[in-house]
């Protein structure tokens, strides 16, 4: 099974996508199930995994309800509040639904760079397995230091990194990024996902030559058992469009066995986010 590890859905609200900014005008529209099947069917890809693009209750039920009508939506990653006191019954109101696999918290708007230290944080990450949910994990890479903190410090709940960190390539900048992403990827219990690096780097003049060091770190550090590919479809058109993002691995696939292939296609999402039968 080969599954589109990180994608997003939205119908576009001006007052609601508020990060989209007057160079991003191609993603100021609708980007509907309908539209993203054709890509996949294209590259023969089974499934996707939708994940939230908005922290509210309001994306949960809108991706839940997209994953409903349409049942190559495999799983949905959403949004809860870890901090709240209602903690419990938001998680339970939410992982009732079968398609209801993950939960991402966007990081990356923080502007503590430590915010991965907050302790009510903390235990609600912990929480998440009692309620068969895993944690996405989105930092820019100057949070990385936290994030080795964090993550050493929650052994036993699943965790996946989003976009690889999103380290600084359209300014050609490697370290410290290399040695901490590797110094990351030690915590076993942490996955990685072959995901939105094309939108880090110069969206109008990058080149493959440009992205090869940060995928090749990143398979280096990971390896084939701990990595999932995503498009982050529709955000993956500020640089380029889908079939050119997915073409974009295909060497580095290559030169891997049939099976470790598979795992990095398809069976680390199915196995990570509990899709199909697993849950």
């Amino acid at each position: 099974m080969k599954i589109d590890a990180h994608q997003h859905f939205w119908r576009h609200d001006p007052a609601i996508h508020t990060w989209m900014d007057h160079r991003m005008e191609i993603l100021q529209r609708d980007y509907l199930p309908d539209q993203l099947l054709p890509l996949l069917q294209a590259q023969q890809i089974d499934g996707c995994v939708a994940v939230q693009a908005d922290s509210s209750r309001r994306e949960n039920d809108f991706l839940l309800g997209l994953a409903a009508d349409h049942s190559w939506i495999l799983g949905v990653v959403g949004w809860v509040d870890l901090q709240s006191p209602a903690l419990g019954e938001q998680l339970d109101r939410f992982s009732s639904n079968p398609k209801a696999v993950g939960v991402r918290h966007i990081v990356q708007d923080e502007p503590d760079d430590r915010f991965l230290d907050a302790e009510t944080f903390r235990a609600g990450v912990r929480s998440l397995p009692e309620h068969q949910l895993t944690f996405d994990l989105l930092i820019y890479e100057r949070q990385l230091p936290a994030a080795i903190d964090f993550v050493r410090a929650i052994p036993d709940v699943p965790m996946v990194l989003d976009h690889i960190a999103k380290p600084r390539i359209a300014d050609a900048v490697l370290e410290p990024w290399s040695s901490q992403i590797q110094e990351l990827a030690r915590a076993p219990h942490l996955m990685c996902k072959l995901s939105g690096i094309v939108t880090e780097a110069a969206w109008l003049e990058w080149t493959p030559s440009d992205l090869a060091p940060y995928i090749e770190t990143a398979i280096e550090a990971f390896g084939p058992e701990r990595l999932m590919l995503g498009s982050d479809w529709p955000v993956c058109r500020l640089a380029a469009e889908y079939p050119q993002v997915r073409s974009l691995i295909e060497p580095y696939l290559a030169t891997l066995s049939p099976t470790e292939r598979a795992a990095i296609e398809g069976e680390n999402a199915r196995r990570f986010y509990r899709l199909d039968n697993d849950r």
